[in-house]
């Protein structure tokens, strides 16, 4: 099954009320169990990489390697100034960081789309629902003689043209 062309699957044999917690629930557990473990490995380290605790060990390891190879501490230094190796690590370490935040971001960008998509096809279903009701409405006015002609009632009963919308969209300026 892949999740990001069918993100509403789970709901086809669902037996409970869908409420928006059941949903929510299933959404995510779709979500999990798409998830390889590189990128749950990705996202444990880019949260890791966002903390506090991260930016405070960088700095610590960073003076702390500064000072011995300054001669501060009393010790022989082992990469003295330029301090080449310490450049090479921290050019390493912004690759890595990179790299991975990037993998995060890419598998956010997926589920981000993956969840416009369940929006718009609960959109597109809820208005399918409302132009029914709609439609019941306006023929028990008719059938109780209490219709009137109302020219906005008339354009909401019919049905959404999605590629009407589409195209109107497409000839927007901008």
């Amino acid at each position: 099954m892949n999740m990001f062309k069918e993100p509403l699957r789970f709901l086809r044999f669902q037996k409970v009320k869908l409420t928006p917690e059941v949903l929510w629930k299933g959404f995510r557990a779709q979500i999990r169990d798409a998830t390889t473990w590189p990128d749950k490995a990705a996202d444990v380290l880019t949260a890791w990489f966002g903390t506090v605790g991260f930016l405070a060990g960088n700095a610590l390891l960073f003076a702390g390697w500064l000072l011995w190879n300054t001669g501060y501490l009393g010790f022989a230094p082992f990469d003295p100034f330029p301090f080449i190796f310490l450049t090479m690590i921290v050019s390493l370490e912004a690759i890595f960081l990179s790299v991975i935040v990037l993998i995060t971001q890419n598998r956010q960008s997926k589920i981000a789309d993956l969840r416009q998509k369940m929006d718009f096809e609960i959109d597109v279903r809820a208005e399918d629902e409302i132009t029914k009701i709609l439609q019941l409405l306006a023929e028990l006015h008719r059938h109780a003689g209490l219709a009137d002609r109302d020219e906005e009632l008339e354009h909401m009963i019919q049905k959404t043209d999605l590629r009407k919308i589409e195209e109107e969209i497409r000839n927007r300026p901008g």
